[in-house]
Formats: structure tokens, C-alpha cells, sequence
């Protein structure tokens, strides 16, 4: 291939994001002219628009919720509006391929993929696809997923079972910078809370009325999401962040033990590093379910304990982390079994695969 154009999309949360943040560099290392297509305000533009050679595509976009609302109706609409601005873009940039790794803004950008005859590839990190990834099924070429279990759920002829990606830079992070950068001390095991990209207020609330408690056995690096800091807590031990990107690797080279939600991307990226894991997945009045089933997962292979967000309070917190606590060593031994299998070239191959037949 002479002219070896792609154009990414996925976005809405982080989640949808770090698996095109996994393949960019090498993407680029490769010769590939990047686009990407993302919404206006979304994460994913906080994240992709400052790399250098990516060229960010905003586009109108609809929104799943899960409760009434009068931009319900006005969703159909923006996704046509964003049908009409994706094939403008892939008019212009004229890609091989599309990869997308899911969120409401690739439906309309696998919709335009079809009418402009671009194949593209899906990429589904949960046991159950997502809505978005649903409806654009039928305009993909392939479908690739992380778990095995999802295959059930997939068309079987263009679907392929490949394992997590995970982002290569993560296992070249330094423990000595990760503490540097959060002021932390050797002499207490390092706790990391993550609430996802927008932060999880039920999470960040029990550990609050906690704070003071925990911070007698741990020092707690708290990722609580945008404008979620509270400027009270300016106590030791205790380190806020709304989003740590750069320094991530550093600070997971740090950390003892994790607090999260149960996003697909997050906890094999703990499971590669073998981090002892206590999952808060999103309850299924706040979600389709699909973290109940991820950490339903982990936790019966024995990556991680489990703590229903129907069940989580102050106390419950307490136990559920003492409990991780005591069950750590028994964890790490667990995930040292675990043979990880690099989908990164398999996702990379797949693409350079389906662009040929552009």
C-alpha cells in the first residue's frame, strides 16, 4: 500500500478512547495518515486533539440516556447532521479503513463508511456490545472483542476473539516519578481511586466520609474527575487529581492496590499489571449492566473483589477494602497465571488486513 490513510473514531468516555491511543504511535511508526472523528465536547477530543499528526474531526453527535428527556428527540436529528458532516470528512481524507472503538459518535461514522464504500473494523471491549456498537454492526467488515464470552453476541462469520489491548507505555512507568509527582512515602502501601473519565460521585463520596480513616493505613491517590477536587481535604496522605494522563504509567508503578469502576480497558490494563483490584461496577439503573458483567468475570477467575454499587457506603467501603487487603496475595498469584496475549498486533494486522481490500 503506497498511500496508507485511516481514520479512527470512538469517544464519549475514556474507555472508548485507549485503544486508539494504543495504536496511534505504532500507526504512526508505520507510515499512516491519521484522522479522527470525535464529537465536540467529548473526553476524546480532551485526549487526541494535542497529538501531533492526528487531525481531530468534531461532528454532531446523539447521546444514549436512560431517563426522559427532551434532547431525546432531538438526538435523531444530530446523528443525521452527523452522517452528512462523516462523509463530508471521508470525502476529503479519503481513508482505507475506519477502526472504531465504539460511543455514540461512530454511529454516524460507520452509517457514512457504508454509503462511501470504506471498510471498516469494530473493536468491542465488553462481554455485551454497547447500543452504539449494535447499530453499526451491520456496516463493519470485522468485529474484534477482548472477552471470549462476547464472541455469543457477535455475528460469527466477521467476528474474532483477539484479548485485551493494552497501552505498551503502561509497563514503562517508574515507581520513584510516580511518587515524586504525588508526593508520596515509601513507608504506607499506595491505594489508587478511579471513578472513570467523568469521575464517579458515589465512589468519591464514600471515600471522603472515610478519608480520615483510610489515610491511616494508606496514601490515597484519588483520580475523582473534572471539577470533582474538593479544596477541603488538603490533608496528608490524600492526593486529589481531576485526570492523570502522562503520569499514569508512573503512578500505577506506585500503586499497591486499586479502587475502580469495572470498564473493560481499565481492569485488564490492572490485570496486566497485576494491581489487586476492588470493582464498583455501574449500577444497571445508571448503565445497560455491562460492568456488573465485567467484574462478575474478574472475580470469578479471581483477579478481583467485587462491591455492588447498590451496596456501597462508608462502611461497606471499609470492609470491601480490607477484605481486598487480605485476599492480595492470593490475587497477584492468580493474575501471574494469566496469559496475556498481545491483541495489539492482532487489532494492527486486522486493520492493514481489511485496508487492502480498499
Amino acid at each position: 500500500m503506497k498511500n496508507k490513510q485511516i481514520v479512527l473514531t470512538g469517544g464519549g468516555t475514556a474507555g472508548h478512547v485507549m485503544v486508539n491511543l494504543a495504536i496511534i504511535p505504532i500507526l504512526k511508526k508505520q507510515g499512516w495518515e491519521i484522522d479522527y472523528i470525535g464529537s465536540k465536547n467529548g473526553i476524546e477530543r480532551e485526549l487526541i486533539e494535542p497529538i501531533n499528526d492526528v487531525t481531530y474531526h468534531p461532528i454532531s453527535t446523539g447521546k444514549l440516556r436512560r431517563y426522559m428527556s427532551l434532547e431525546n428527540l432531538k438526538d435523531p436529528f444530530k446523528v443525521l447532521k452527523g452522517v452528512a458532516q462523516s462523509l463530508s470528512i471521508l470525502g476529503k481524507t479519503k481513508p482505507n479503513v475506519i477502526f472504531s472503538k465504539g460511543g455514540f459518535v461512530s454511529v454516524p461514522v460507520l452509517i457514512a463508511s457504508r454509503l462511501r464504500g470504506v471498510p471498516a473494523v469494530i473493536h468491542e471491549s465488553d462481554i455485551t456490545p454497547g447500543l452504539a456498537n449494535k447499530l453499526a454492526m451491520p456496516f463493519a467488515k470485522k468485529i474484534l472483542s477482548t472477552f471470549s464470552e462476547t464472541m455469543a453476541h457477535l455475528p460469527e462469520k466477521k467476528s474474532t476473539w483477539i484479548g485485551a489491548v493494552v497501552r505498551p507505555e503502561l509497563f514503562e512507568g517508574d515507581k520513584k516519578k510516580g511518587m515524586l509527582f504525588a508526593d508520596l512515602v515509601t513507608s504506607k502501601p499506595v491505594l489508587l481511586i478511579m471513578g472513570g473519565s467523568a469521575g464517579a460521585q458515589r465512589i468519591n463520596e464514600a471515600v471522603r466520609a472515610k478519608v480520615k480513616q483510610l489515610t491511616k493505613t494508606y496514601q490515597i491517590v484519588h483520580i475523582c474527575g473534572k471539577n470533582n477536587i474538593d479544596p477541603a481535604l488538603n490533608i496528608p496522605s490524600y492526593k486529589q487529581f481531576e485526570y492523570i494522563n502522562e503520569q499514569l504509567p508512573d503512578i500505577l508503578a506506585a500503586t499497591d492496590m486499586v479502587i475502580s469502576r469495572a470498564g473493560a480497558n481499565s481492569i485488564f490494563e490492572f490485570l496486566a499489571l497485576k494491581k489487586p483490584m476492588l470493582l464498583i461496577p455501574l449500577s444497571r439503573q445508571a448503565s445497560r449492566g455491562d460492568q456488573i458483567l465485567n467484574a462478575e468475570a474478574f472475580a470469578k477467575q479471581g483477579y478481583a473483589k467485587v462491591l455492588e454499587e447498590e451496596q456501597l457506603s462508608p462502611d461497606t467501603l471499609i470492609q470491601s477494602l480490607d477484605q481486598l487487603k487480605e485476599a492480595a496475595p492470593e490475587l497477584k498469584v492468580n493474575m501471574e497465571n494469566y496469559q496475556r496475549q498481545d491483541a495489539t498486533d492482532q487489532v494492527l494486522s486486522t486493520i492493514y488486513s481489511i485496508a487492502k481490500q480498499r
